[in-house]
């Protein structure tokens, strides 16, 4: 079923998720995917979609996907295991031409040197993927997502370093020097009306422009946002301006016995 789930339309939750919300989404899948598209400037059409989590209660209703995630940090089982899945729900329902999908290293780190990593395998084997990299706060997150982008690499995978710039995270230059693409947190959109601010930004991209990367640029809401990021020479944005373009896919109506 298709119908459009917005950032803005989940329910707040509870710093703490409580176990019993984690084992019924676990057990009955209550999973769903948002596909937001890429729009790049020069043309003005969508050059690919990125696929977004989405997870509901027992009744149907959305959860902010964050807090969810946050909690799954405490079994990186688990938290392999939701990966694992959301990956192949998102790659049933993926719209046709390049899906951008995220992939957190601490997920990736459960199979770190093991002989078979299904998930390496599900998302290495489809022909038009950009594994998107979502950088923490710590130096093993660092070294995981280098592990993560040597691995990738080797498949022929192109990759991109998601939210660059967002509060309390941190960039590895070896990972930023492997990727593809760099996509800009909006948080930038702030930072850029400061004149120290823009002109990091516009660094950055200049960097990624002389590495032959392409530049997106998140949270474009406003128009004046579209022309802020005209004015960076940014390649492609992102954003609830293009809502009405997004595309769901829920489970949450599911039989629970049903696989996808």
């Amino acid at each position: 079923m298709f119908s459009p789930i917005s950032d803005r339309s989940v329910h707040a939750a509870p710093s703490r998720v409580p176990a019993a919300l984690l084992l019924d989404l676990l057990r009955h899948q209550r999973y769903g995917v948002e596909y937001q598209p890429i729009i790049e400037l020069a043309s003005g059409q969508a050059i690919g979609h990125e696929a977004l989590a989405r997870f509901y209660t027992a009744d149907g209703q959305p959860l902010a996907p964050k807090p969810i995630f946050d909690a799954l940090h405490a079994s990186p089982l688990s938290l392999y295991q939701v990966e694992y899945d959301m990956k192949r729900l998102q790659l049933a329902y993926a719209p046709a031409g390049p899906l951008f999908v995220n992939l957190d290293p601490d997920a990736y780190g459960v199979t770190v040197g093991e002989a078979e990593d299904p998930l390496l395998e599900l998302l290495g084997s489809h022909p038009d993927l950009v594994v998107e990299i979502i950088e923490n706060s710590d130096v093993s997150d660092a070294h995981l997502s280098q592990l993560l982008a040597q691995a990738f690499t080797a498949r022929g995978v192109r990759l991109a370093l998601d939210d660059i710039g967002a509060p309390n995270s941190m960039v590895s230059l070896d990972v930023m020097m492997t990727v593809d693409w760099f996509k800009f947190d909006r948080s930038w959109l702030a930072r850029a009306r400061d004149v120290k601010g823009r002109a990091a930004l516009r660094h950055l991209i200049g960097f990624a422009h002389e590495c032959s990367c392409r530049v997106i640029l998140e949270g474009i809401e406003r128009e004046e946002d579209l022309a802020l990021a005209r004015t960076l020479e940014v390649d492609c944005v992102q954003g609830f301006l293009y809502r009405r373009q997004f595309k769901s896919v829920s489970l949450a109506a599911r039989p629970a016995w049903q696989a996808f």
